[in-house]
């Protein structure tokens, strides 16, 4: 339930009243826009009488919210949620492209691959560390080293990084990490996203290789329930019966994932497709479909890559993307961070 309070209504009263909804052992969340303030009520709503509610004359309307997310659901806050990670901004109109290799090498190619997506334009820096693979016998990534590379790297370029957690037990080596990233193979893990939502650091959510948008967005809500907001969505590609790609990129989910919510969403063309000469276009396609941002793997050389060679660009072709990507970014009328 959400309860849409008119623009008069003191201070007084909107604490008056927030004050009783708690009382009732409600949980208030609280949206503030520039001409309104919605209360949205979590909880059981059957014991509040919604016409006593709507008489209230503080009142201007009230809704009965039956889906089953509520701090995620754009119903509860109607702005675009604008995450900040200090340097960059991501919704709200503030666009960012998060670049990289899919795993973390050596110290020298991390860092050179993070000098050359930076220049080109990219404002965060990934690379995995914790590798989640199909195959037990494929590398597995660098661990607590590679995070140690990484953080070199950001000292090198000033860039924030961006690295996936696996469990709940490898969360105080993510204390130093600017975006914690919950991957595809994890988004149902509840005790994991519970976990990170008891800590205040942003959180990447990937979208499941086979959930619906419903599905996705109720990890999200399990995340915010336990405190943290910070939460950027990542479509990243769904499994159909198409063989030709790794994934299908739903593009129609980025358009509705900014109607049932109002956290950012970006896009990995990367994983989407597995091909590294389809990633542009698709790119070009998610700024189209409002996307706010890109998460796209650059390699420096993609043919002796440990992981994800064949869907990495090389820094010469991400050079070349973002060259277009600006301009389409400032022409949709968003501001590239």
């Amino acid at each position: 339930m959400i309860a849409v309070l008119k623009p008069n209504a003191t201070k007084e009263q909107r604490e008056h009243l927030i004050s009783w909804l708690e009382r009732q052992e409600l949980e208030v969340h609280i949206s503030e826009g520039k001409d309104y303030t919605v209360l949205g009520l979590v909880g059981d709503t059957s014991k509040i009488d919604k016409e006593l509610l709507q008489s209230l004359d503080i009142v201007s309307n009230v809704q009965v919210v039956s889906e089953p997310y509520k701090k995620c659901n754009r119903k509860f806050h109607p702005d675009d949620t604008v995450i900040d990670l200090g340097s960059v901004k991501i919704g709200g109109g503030n666009f960012a492209v998060i670049a990289g290799p899919c795993s973390i090498e050596s110290e020298e190619q991390i860092t050179y691959c993070a000098q050359r997506v930076k220049a080109a334009g990219a404002s965060l820096l990934r690379g995995g560390a914790f590798k989640p693979r199909t195959s037990p016998y494929s590398f597995q990534g660098m661990r607590s080293e590679g995070l140690d590379l990484l953080k070199l790297a950001r000292r090198a370029t000033g860039s924030p990084i961006v690295t996936e957690i696996m469990n709940t037990e490898h969360l105080p080596l993510f204390e130093n990490v600017d975006l914690i990233q919950v991957g595809a193979r994890n988004m149902q893990n509840f005790e994991l996203l519970k976990a990170v939502g008891r800590q205040k650091k942003p959180v990447l959510l990937k979208r499941g290789l086979a959930n619906t948008l419903e599905e996705f967005v109720m990890s999200a809500e399990y995340i915010m329930a336990e405190g943290n907001e910070n939460v950027i969505l990542c479509e990243r590609g769904i499994r159909t019966f198409e063989t030709s790609m790794r994934n299908t990129l739903d593009l129609a989910g980025v358009v509705m994932l900014h109607k049932m919510t109002h956290l950012p969403v970006v896009v990995d063309p990367s994983h989407a497709c597995g091909h590294a000469w389809m990633v542009p276009e698709l790119a070009k396609a998610a700024v189209a479909a409002g996307a706010d941002g890109l998460m796209i793997e650059v390699h420096n050389n993609p043919a002796k890559a440990k992981c994800d060679g064949a869907q990495s660009l090389t820094p010469d072709q991400f050079d070349e993307l973002m060259q277009f990507i600006g301009k389409e970014v400032e022409f949709f009328g968003k501001k590239m961070n």
